[in-house]
C-alpha cells in the first residue's frame, strides 16, 4: 500500500464534500464515508507493519539529505490510528452536535475538517522535518475557519489569536530549530536514534530542544499555551479535534519524533540537555492543574486540564529514558479517548440542557445518565486509575522517572494526579449529587451524540484490556524490552 493513500482519502472527501454536499445529508454521508475509508486503510497498514511490512514514498527530492516524503513507521503509527478512528466517531456526533444547533455552514465545516485529517496524516507519515514542517503549517490554516466557525465577533477573535500564535511560533521558532539541525548534521531526515552521530555540546543541544520545544507551539507548553483557551469559542466537535485528534496532538508528537527521531534520547540524557524542560514541563502541568480547578466554565476547565495533561507527554520526552518515553507515547491514545469523551459529554449538556458551567449543572447526571457515567469513566482514565489506558501511560512515566532517578517528575506526577482528581470529580459530584437549581424537561442529547461518547468512553477501558499492539510498537521503538 502506497502511503500517499493515506492523504489522498481525507483530500479527496474533503473535496466531495464541497462539491456534492449542499444538502447536509450528503454532507455527513461523505464525511462518514471517508473517515470509515480512512480508518480501514491505517488499520490495514498498521496490521502490516506489525506484521514486517513497508510503506514508503518519497514525494520530492529537495537536495542533499532534503526531501519530502511518507513513511508509516511504528511512533507514526499511533498518531495515524488515533486521528484516523477518532474521525469517524467525532462525525457521527457532529451529525447529532449540527442536527441539534441548526447545519450552518455544514459544506465548510465538514471539508475542513477532512483537510485537517489530510495535515494530520501528513504529519504522522512525515519522514522528514522538511515535510513535517510543511504539513505542520498546513493543519493550522485548514482549521483555522473551523474555530471561527461561529463567525461572531467573539469567534473571530478567539481565531486570530489562535492563528497568530501558532503561525507565530512555528514560522519563527520552528523554522529555525529545523534550519539550524540541518546545517549542523547536514540532513533532515528522521533517523532511530536522532540524526547526530555524535551529540552537539550541551548548550547547543539544549537551545535546539528550547526551539523545537516551543517552536511546536501546538503543544501547549506554557507560556505558549493562550491559543488553546482562545480557541474554545469554537463548536464543540472542533474543540474535540483541537484537543483529542489532530491539533494538540500533532505538537506532541513532534516533540515525540525530535526526542526519538531527531535529537536522540541518548544524547539528551548523556548531556543533561533536556533537565530545564523537565522542570518547564513540570511548572506547566501543575499550574495549568491548578487553574483548571478554578474553572466555573466547562469548557475552559478541560481546556487547562489539556494543557497540563500534554506537559506530561513533554516531560515524559524531557526525562528521556525508555520508560518515560513510552510512558509519553501511550499518553498520546490515553489523552485522545479520554479528552475526546469529555468534550463530547460537554457538548451534549449544552445541547441538552443549554448549561455550560459547573455550578449550573447539579443534578443533571440523573436526567443525562449515560452522558455523566461516559464523562465519569472517562476522568477515571484522565486522573490516571485503573483499569484505565490512563493507568497504564501514568505508570510508564512514574517508572521512567524512577530509572531517572529524578525526583521532580515523581512528584509533579503525584501532586498532578490529586489537582486531575480536584478538577473532574467535583463535576462527577455535582452532576449526580448536586442539587437541580433549574427544571430539566429533557433527557439525552440525539443518539448520535451519546453513541459517540459512550464508545471514546468504553474505548478507554478497552484499550487497557488490549493492550498487546502498542506494547508490539513500543518494543519496536526499542521503549520496551
Amino acid at each position: 500500500m502506497n502511503p500517499v493513500v493515506f492523504l489522498l482519502i481525507p483530500a479527496i472527501t474533503a473535496v466531495a464534500v464541497l462539491l456534492f454536499g449542499r444538502q447536509h445529508r450528503v454532507a455527513e454521508t461523505i464525511s462518514l464515508l471517508g473517515a470509515s475509508t480512512l480508518a480501514a486503510s491505517v488499520a490495514t497498514g498498521v496490521r502490516g507493519l506489525l506484521a514486517g511490512e513497508v510503506y514508503e514514498h518519497e514525494i520530492v527530492r529537495l537536495g542533499e539529505g532534503v526531501s519530502i516524503g511518507l513513511r508509516l513507521d511504528a511512533l507514526g503509527a499511533v498518531y495515524a490510528l488515533v486521528a484516523s478512528f477518532l474521525w469517524v466517531i467525532n462525525t457521527l456526533y457532529s451529525i447529532g452536535y449540527l442536527g441539534a444547533k441548526g447545519h450552518r455552514a455544514h459544506r465548510r465545516f465538514h471539508a475542513c475538517f477532512a483537510f485537517s485529517l489530510t495535515g494530520a496524516m501528513g504529519i504522522a507519515l512525515s519522514t522528514d522535518l522538511i515535510g513535517f514542517f510543511v504539513f505542520y503549517e498546513v493543519l493550522t490554516l485548514v482549521t483555522y475557519p473551523l474555530v471561527t466557525h461561529e463567525e461572531s465577533d467573539t469567534a473571530r477573535a478567539g481565531g486570530k489569536v489562535y492563528l497568530s500564535w501558532l503561525l507565530g511560533s512555528s514560522l519563527t521558532l520552528l523554522f529555525l530549530a529545523v534550519t539550524w539541525t540541518w546545517s549542523l548534521a547536514g540532513t533532515t531526515a528522521f533517523t532511530p536514534g536522532g540524526l547526530f552521530e555524535r551529540a552537539p555540546n550541551k548548550t547547543t543541544l539544549a537551545l535546539l530542544l528550547l526551539l523545537f520545544a516551543y517552536g511546536l507551539g501546538k503543544a501547549a507548553l506554557m507560556p505558549l499555551h493562550r491559543w488553546l483557551p482562545a480557541a474554545m469559542v469554537a463548536p464543540t466537535p472542533v474543540s474535540a479535534l483541537l484537543h483529542a485528534v489532530a491539533v494538540v496532538k500533532a505538537g506532541v508528537f513532534g516533540l515525540l519524533r525530535v526526542g526519538l527521531d531527531v535529537l536522540g534520547l541518548d544524547h539528551l540524557a548523556s548531556t543533561g540537555a533536556s533537565q530545564w524542560l523537565v522542570y518547564a514541563a513540570g511548572i506547566s502541568v501543575l499550574l495549568a492543574s491548578t487553574i483548571a480547578c478554578f474553572q466555573d466554565d466547562l469548557k475552559r476547565r478541560l481546556a487547562y486540564s489539556t494543557i497540563a495533561q500534554l506537559a506530561y507527554i513533554t516531560l515524559g520526552v524531557a526525562v528521556a529514558t525508555s520508560s518515560s518515553a513510552a510512558g509519553a507515547l501511550l499518553q498520546v491514545p490515553a489523552h485522545a479517548v479520554s479528552k475526546i469523551t469529555l468534550f463530547f459529554a460537554v457538548g451534549a449538556i449544552q445541547v441538552a440542557a443549554h448549561q455550560k458551567k459547573l455550578s449550573e449543572i447539579g443534578g443533571i447526571g440523573r436526567v443525562m445518565p449515560w452522558t455523566m457515567g461516559a464523562f465519569t469513566l472517562a476522568s477515571l482514565s484522565l486522573i490516571g486509575l485503573p483499569p484505565t489506558v490512563g493507568f497504564l501511560a501514568k505508570w510508564r512515566l512514574l517508572a521512567g522517572a524512577g530509572q531517572a532517578e529524578a525526583w521532580f517528575p515523581l512528584v509533579v506526577l503525584v501532586i498532578s494526579t490529586v489537582l486531575a482528581a480536584g478538577y473532574l470529580l467535583p463535576v462527577v459530584h455535582a452532576a449526580f449529587f448536586g442539587e437541580s437549581k433549574t427544571p430539566r424537561e429533557h433527557g439525552e442529547a440525539p443518539w448520535p451524540m451519546v453513541v459517540a461518547l459512550v464508545t471514546t468512553a468504553v474505548a478507554s477501558l478497552l484499550l487497557f484490556f488490549r493492550f498487546e499492539p502498542f506494547l508490539t510498537v513500543l518494543k519496536m521503538l526499542g521503549l520496551e524490552s
